[in-house]
């Protein structure tokens, strides 16, 4: 699989699969198909059935459950879980389907030979130690590992096992954030002075270049000297030209950032009651960053249960849904990604886009030439299509919309898009 040098939340050209929904409902008839699909600049067998990949990097201190945790989520995992450091060197790499009910009510509705999830990459890279940025632990190999995925889930213990050794000797959740921030921090101020460095010797060709150039300059140090008191580059306000011109670097503290706070199973119900978790909620909240409070222990024990049994076992402990429900969630909200769908009697499909996008724009993702040449998109909201029960339903009763260029696409809209190339 080939990947990008680094990965940002940008929607790039997804080619179809080999799948003729829109063979059934377009105006026109479909591209021809192609060998795969890139998602993100990254290339997947069309067999994967993939609508869009988004990547998360779980990272964290050794012996904190990052591990378990992943292969408690990822279907088919393969990772290693050992009570000791460095027991994942290269990155375990693994595809969930985003879980979403409302895919299969409209695939039943409509009868649908197949429903295909739009899905989230896992990446479990190994665990970080003081000194990471300078080499420590194998450091600088799995930084390099965190600048290819598009959100950071740091997995913090917030749980007491004697039996499992921390690599601190105590469990205290600000010490191994600060940990793993710094080596973050240090990383990116060693980028940003080298950059700076060459910025300075290099002599822009063009007027256009040295726009550019300058307003790289510009963003560099203002990020330089928030990096200096320990704060992330996210928390920089940049402009468009800015953000940009940086662009190219992946920062690492520029990546959103959603901590997992990883408890036993007696405070999964009532996690704020843990003292550990409450100091984790202040610290994400000053950090700018999400937070999301899982079990690994109980992800671990629901992967081995029968699916029909996995609510029940939910209940008992007092939640409604599964850690991975709540970190795809989380993520989503970070990102601020939305989903759409396309339904028929072939396919139902889930569709992951930008919050904000148009109408043309989200018919892009599934290929270009739909944004090339869209007319006009029939739009019906979720819940008017599940009323309706079908298009044809919802046109008859005034349900379903033709939305034209300006149209942003909302949360949870099925989509028909006309199209002429």
């Amino acid at each position: 699989m080939a990947r990008t040098v680094c990965s940002h939340i940008i929607p790039s050209l997804l080619l179809p699969s080999k799948s003729s929904f829109f063979g059934t409902h377009s105006l026109f008839s479909r591209p021809s198909h192609f060998d795969h699909v890139m998602v993100l600049g990254r290339r997947f067998s069309s067999s994967s059935k993939i609508s869009m990949s988004l990547r998360a990097g779980i990272v964290g201190l050794p012996n904190v459950g990052k591990s378990t945790l992943f292969n408690a989520v990822v279907e088919n995992g393969k990772a290693q879980a050992a009570n000791f450091p460095f027991c994942t060197i290269e990155p375990n790499v693994g595809v969930v389907a985003v879980p979403d009910p409302r895919l299969h009510k409209l695939s039943d509705l409509s009868k649908s030979q197949r429903a295909v999830a739009a899905s989230i990459e896992f990446v479990d890279i190994a665990g970080l130690v003081k000194g990471a940025s300078q080499g420590e632990g194998l450091g600088n190999k799995f930084l390099s590992h965190i600048r290819e995925v598009d959100s950071i889930l740091q997995v913090v213990r917030c749980f007491e096992d004697n039996d499992i050794v921390h690599v601190n000797g105590k469990i205290d959740p600000k010490t191994d954030i600060d940990v793993i921030n710094l080596e973050l921090v240090l990383s990116d101020l060693d980028q940003i002075e080298k950059r700076l460095e060459k910025l300075k010797k290099g002599k822009a060709k063009d007027s256009q270049s040295k726009v550019k150039e300058e307003a790289e300059k510009s963003a560099l140090e203002k990020i330089q000297k928030v990096l200096l008191d320990g704060k992330p580059a996210r928390s920089v306000t940049l402009t468009d030209l800015e953000k940009d011109a940086i662009k190219h670097l992946c920062l690492l503290t520029m990546k959103p950032v959603i901590y997992v706070a990883n408890v036993a199973e007696s405070d999964l119900a009532e996690p704020a009651s843990n003292p550990h978790v409450k100091e984790v909620m202040g610290l994400a909240s000053e950090l700018q960053s999400g937070i999301v409070t899982v079990s690994a222990q109980v992800e671990s024990e629901l992967s081995e249960l029968p699916s029909e049994e996995r609510f029940e076992y939910l209940k008992s402990l007092g939640v409604n849904e599964s850690g991975l429900g709540n970190l795809i969630r989380a993520t989503y909200n970070l990102l601020g990604l939305r989903t759409y769908f396309t339904s028929g009697e072939k396919e139902t499909k889930a569709w992951t886009i930008l919050a904000g996008m148009t109408a043309p724009q989200a018919a892009g993702v599934i290929h270009s030439d739909f944004e090339r040449g869209f007319i006009r998109a029939e739009t019906v909201a979720y819940d008017d299509f599940v009323t309706a029960g079908s298009f044809a339903a919802a046109r008859e009763k005034g349900l379903l919309r033709a939305e034209g260029k300006e149209y942003i696409v909302q949360e949870g809209d099925v989509m028909l898009f006309r199209f002429n190339v």
